[in-house]
Order: C-alpha cells, then structure tokens, then sequence
C-alpha cells in the first residue's frame, strides 16, 4: 500500500517541478520584454516631486504645544478623578 503513495508522491513532485519551469519560462519571457522596452525607450517614467507623503502627518510647534496642553489638563483631571476615589475605595478605617 505504501508505494502507491510514494508514487503518487513521486508524480505530484514532477509535476510541480514542471509547473516551476513553465512559470520560469513565461517570467524570463516577461522581463526579456520589459527589457527591450525599456531600451528603446530610454528610462523609465520618474515618479513626480509633488506626490503626496505617505505616514503620518508631522506637527507644527502651535499643534503640539496645544496637544501638549490638552494631555496636561487631561492627566490634571485623571489624577483629580484618581485622589477622589481613593478613600472612599479603601473603606472604612478600623
């Protein structure tokens, strides 16, 4: 029983084998052309200066001195929230 999978193996592994090649094939055909392209056309197009930045945005001092101030009040307020609640969460003292 066990050597009709081998074989069975055996063939799967040709035919990828096969399939590669072929692959291979039409790929060097692709760049051959690509080639010839781009000699007789000199270079590729370049991509233009003015296209638009990926990421993220970058601040100006006014936007982080405002954000600053903001994370500043909201922390205030946080530690405010945080004194509050602590005696009444530590319970009655014996």
């Amino acid at each position: 029983m066990n050597g009709g999978t081998r074989a069975s193996n055996v063939m799967d592994l040709y035919k990828t084998i096969q399939d590669l090649y072929a692959e291979k094939e039409k790929l060097e055909r692709v760049i051959a052309s690509l080639e010839e392209l781009h000699r007789t056309s000199g270079s590729l197009p370049t991509v233009p200066v003015g296209t638009k930045r990926r990421g993220r945005k970058s601040m100006g001092s006014k936007e982080r001195e405002e954000v600053s101030l903001r994370m500043k009040r909201y922390w205030a307020g946080r530690r405010k929230a945080s004194t509050e609640t602590e005696p009444a969460a530590a319970g009655p003292a014996n």
